[in-house]
């Protein structure tokens, strides 16, 4: 069941469980106002940016206002599509390493394989590469295993809230643990943080020394991920950052990572603009982070929705060969964008099921965390906010009030939860049609509606929310969908992927994610992998 109440203005009120005012909404007026219009008014929720800057310090997530537009615009032209072009090399190298592992597998035959752990680990190497140059996982079986690994064996696997506290341990990386650690720690997050750091805003230690006070295992694994991620991105700044000092040949031949190209512009930058050390370290794990997971799980649903629809998979991989006798085995960023079908099926993806499970904005400095509920294929995603004055949305489209009149506005009371859809707006009729909560790739090979054009969707790609949109827009859209793009152009081509005996289960979490068993938080999408004829 998708949470969004089936309603044909795109709007409803109810009563929570706690009998609190709730609107649900998906109007694109109103999410224009939220997102691009009013965008200073609604920002993420304090327990988002104060859990964020306790793992990741003051990265790109953890911050607000003027200072997130400071650190934006330095990023900024590392993720351009000028820079996207010259990664795309780096892209194919990591896949291909992919692609030799799965034809070993299939070497006797077609194989069951766990496609989620291989494609986050060509995710994770991907981020190494072409992020902060430098290289952390081989793709290969039987590896040595890197640090961010072998400190996660002091983590082990975390279960839900609702099991017991015997868990079943496993190698896992530091990042990859960090949701099902957090996940414990829920009432700590959305009560304990956000008090302490609304107390402690301009003494950091004081805030991490008081939040340590916590009495919780669950507490000291997360600052323990952390802690091995900050020690890291140290290491790995510290190298660049003599490079770019001694002007090595090192640093010169190879400065196309996004870290490198920041350390040069921040070292050039002028004193109002240039970031501190801290901050510049801050984004080596929050970009991990960023990057490796949500791409991965918006991969793992698209190969899971390939395997459900051989027609689509065999269409796809008619276009890749094609394309690969027109230009060979590495194609370019340009040519990869001209593949219509591959840009259909990405698209079509992430419109119907976008990575993230919950986004919070909110108009004051305190709200509760939705519950959302789900079925196996869809999960809603909903922006959050929370008025605390008396407030005025627009609408696109009048809408009939209780007392039979008409209004192209909606009054919202003081304390009203406002619940912006992501996947409502992603699937709204009106504007998508009557099939749109179907997967249907070729509905990117024709031009779309009027109506979606006229709308004015605030999203920053392709007339969806699924990244969101304004200033806080994720900035790495463009290196996420060329990755999608890369990983199926390299996999389709050589590989057949059916659905496996075991059935996927979508697991709702800070990212939706597959499972065997829904009673677990371990991710797994097993897939039966042949050879491609």
């Amino acid at each position: 069941m998708v949470i969004f109440p089936n309603s044909d203005d795109g709007i409803a009120r109810i009563l929570g469980p706690l009998k609190e005012r709730e609107l649900f909404i998906q109007d694109p007026k109103a999410l224009q106002h939220i997102f691009m219009k009013d965008q200073h008014i609604y920002e993420e929720i304090t327990s988002f940016i104060a859990n964020n800057k306790l793992v990741f310090g003051d990265g790109l997530v953890s911050i607000l206002g003027e200072h997130h537009k400071r650190q934006r615009k330095m990023l900024n032209p590392a993720f351009s599509t000028a820079h996207m072009k010259l990664m795309t090399s780096q892209f194919l190298e990591v896949t291909y390493k992919l692609r030799d592992v799965l034809s070993r597998k299939t070497a006797t035959g077609p194989q069951e394989v766990e496609l989620m752990e291989w494609l986050k680990r060509t995710a994770f190497e991907i981020v190494a590469r072409s992020a902060f140059g430098t290289t952390w996982d081989p793709v290969t079986e039987g590896h040595d295993e890197h640090r961010f690994v072998s400190s996660a064996k002091l983590l082990g696997y975390v279960p839900p809230p609702h099991h017991s506290d015997a868990f079943e341990p496993f190698s896992y990386e530091c990042i990859r643990a960090l949701s099902p650690v957090q996940s414990r720690l829920l009432f700590f997050r959305v009560f304990i943080v956000p008090a302490i750091y609304n107390y402690t805003r301009r003494a950091p230690g004081l805030y991490r020394f008081l939040t340590s006070l916590y009495p919780s295992k669950n507490l000291r694994k997360m600052f323990d991920i952390g802690d091995t991620m900050t020690e890291i991105s140290l290491e790995l700044f510290n190298e660049k950052k003599v490079a770019l000092e001694t002007g090595s040949e090192a640093f010169k031949n190879n400065h196309t990572d996004i870290l490198s190209i920041l350390m040069e512009a921040n070292s050039k930058a002028s004193d109002a603009d240039k970031l501190p050390d801290s901050e510049v370290v801050a984004q080596i794990s929050t970009l991990t982070f960023a990057a490796m997971d949500t791409t991965s799980s918006a991969l793992c649903r698209l190969f899971w929705l390939l395997a459900k629809h051989q027609d689509v998979q065999d269409r796809l991989r008619a276009e890749i060969r094609e394309a690969k006798r027109n230009f060979g085995d590495g194609p370019t960023y340009d040519q990869l964008s001209g593949l219509a079908y591959l840009d259909a099926v990405c698209r079509e993806t992430l419109r119907l099921y976008p990575p993230a499970a919950t986004i919070g904005r909110e108009y004051v400095d305190h709200l509760l965390f939705p519950l959302l509920l789900a079925d196996s294929s869809t999960i809603d995603v909903l922006i959050v906010a929370r008025t605390r004055k008396d407030a005025i949305l627009p609408l696109s489209k009048p809408i009939k009030m209780a007392d039979g009149k008409y209004a192209q506005e909606v009054f919202i009371p003081k304390d009203t939860l406002i619940f912006a859809s992501l996947l409502g707006c992603n699937t709204n009729p009106d504007l998508w049609g009557p099939d749109s909560y179907e997967w249907k790739p070729e509905r990117w090979l024709t031009p779309i509606p009027d109506k979606l054009v006229e709308a004015r969707i605030p999203g920053v790609y392709s007339h969806l929310m699924t990244f969101i949109g304004g200033g806080r827009s994720c900035i790495g859209f463009r290196f996420s969908e060329m990755e999608m793009k890369v990983i199926v152009y390299v996999l389709i081509d050589h590989f057949k992927f059916s659905s496996a005996k075991q059935e996927i289960t979508w697991i709702m979490g800070d990212l939706t994610s597959p499972s065997v068993d829904p009673n677990q938080l371990k991710p797994q999408m097993p897939l039966l992998v042949s050879r491609a004829a």
